[in-house]
């Protein structure tokens, strides 16, 4: 199998590819409470398997990860890292910054983590204002899974994708089954839901305030046949969708 990770190659192998490879995947994730069956770096482990199977179907460039991002809504459950939004930032430009001078232009940011969204998109921004030949583009991994779960999970709304429910538990079962704690698989509601009155306002709230237990959702309805499902739709869709717009590859 042909390696597409930039760490694993040789600085000469490298040189090589990159005469004809001008497309990369950033995977970045974090470090957080994701429920009490699911490992602190599930938004990370899911980014690297799906950024590692798109690099194997297209060919590009699998950049090292970004493990760790802003989780401070949910910093309150213990294991929870959290890096600064500037500092976070920062680190992305100077990887960039990289690959652009290795002669990279087309950039896929493999997010599974929502606190790290804006940051790269300001980042893209700001990089096409200089060169609008660039491609930049983000996939927010668990919208996008489930955006691409229709027919497959039993449960609707939050309790389908809510955070640690059906979606992501299947996910991880099938990518990570042997981090997955199946004896702590539970279906909760969350404490309060008091944006339904102000549902147009953004409210900023501490997670504790939704759930105990660093979840929401139902578990339970998780499989790993469905997780499957999902991420071959998923890995279909991002494919085509690099076919489509990152020219050449």
């Amino acid at each position: 199998m042909e390696i597409n990770q930039i760490s694993q190659l040789t600085w000469q192998e490298f040189d090589q590819r990159r005469q004809e490879v001008h497309t990369a995947i950033v995977p970045m994730g974090a470090v957080e409470g994701y429920g009490p069956h699911l490992p602190l770096g599930s938004d990370l482990l899911a980014a690297q398997a799906i950024a590692q199977r798109v690099c194997e179907r297209t060919g590009a460039f699998l950049v090292p990860a970004i493990p760790v991002g802003d989780s401070r809504s949910i910093s309150m459950f213990p294991g929870t890292l959290v890096v600064r939004p500037e500092s976070f930032k920062e680190y992305l430009r100077d990887l960039l910054e990289s690959l652009l001078g290795w002669g990279m232009r087309n950039f896929l940011f493999l997010n599974g983590h929502a606190g790290n969204v804006p940051m790269a998109a300001q980042l893209s921004q700001e990089f096409l204002s200089q060169n609008p030949q660039l491609r930049f583009a983000q996939i927010d991994w668990w919208r996008y899974a489930a955006a691409n779960s229709s027919g497959v999970l039993d449960q609707q709304g939050y309790m389908a994708q809510g955070h640690a429910s059906e979606c992501g538990t299947s996910v991880m079962l099938y990518l990570c089954p042997e981090l997955v704690r199946t004896d702590k698989l539970q279906r909760v509601e969350p404490k309060v839901v008091n944006s339904r009155r102000f549902p147009n306002v953004a409210r900023y709230t501490p997670f504790s305030e939704f759930s105990d237990l660093c979840m929401i959702g139902d578990a339970t309805a998780a499989t790993a046949e469905k997780g499957r499902q999902i991420v071959e739709r998923c890995v279909d869709g991002i494919t085509a969708y690099m076919a489509q717009d990152f020219v050449p590859f």
